[in-house]
């Protein structure tokens, strides 16, 4: 029981490993594109499973207490809330951070490096114009991929 609150290392630690592995991890999947939650495949998910596991020891070390992992929960939800305190702040870290909207299609033509540079799969762009009720590229006024990774598709006025 005592050594639950043993911290294995200096308390001061797990603050800059969870901060050092928030930025990176951060970074990382920032690098990686746009994708909302909800439209992760199974293979997204399993990569975000394998991230946690593959960061674990990079945060606790070889600590083991409740303690040290309160720690790195309350660092780690801090710095969370830091980024959303700045980003709201700033439009300039909210673009960097966040990224800007990519025009995907406008005026029924598809401009499909774009796609590919976003990693959009011809798929995903169908389901978004079967959503807004598109029957085909010619009927899309406007496609956007939003920051959050969803799809958004303006259609044509009817003449």
């Amino acid at each position: 029981m005592s050594d639950l609150f043993d911290l294995g290392m200096p308390w001061f630690e797990f603050i800059i490993r969870a901060t050092a592995v928030y930025l990176v991890v951060f970074l990382l999947t920032r690098m990686s594109g746009k994708r909302s939650v909800g439209q992760h495949t199974p293979f997204d998910m399993l990569v975000i499973v394998l991230l946690g596991t593959a960061v674990q020891n990079s945060l606790i070390g070889e600590d083991t207490s409740l303690l040290g992992g309160l720690i790195l929960a309350a660092t780690l939800l801090l710095l969370n809330w830091l980024m959303g305190f700045a980003t709201a702040r700033s439009r300039r870290l909210h673009a960097l951070t966040e990224g800007t909207p990519v025009m995907l299609a406008r005026e029924g033509k598809v401009f499909w490096d774009q796609l590919r540079r976003c990693n959009v799969s011809p798929e995903d762009l169908d389901v978004a114009m079967r959503s807004s009720g598109c029957k085909g590229h010619y009927q899309i006024a406007l496609a956007v991929l939003e920051t959050s990774g969803e799809i958004t598709i303006l259609k044509q006025e009817q003449a």
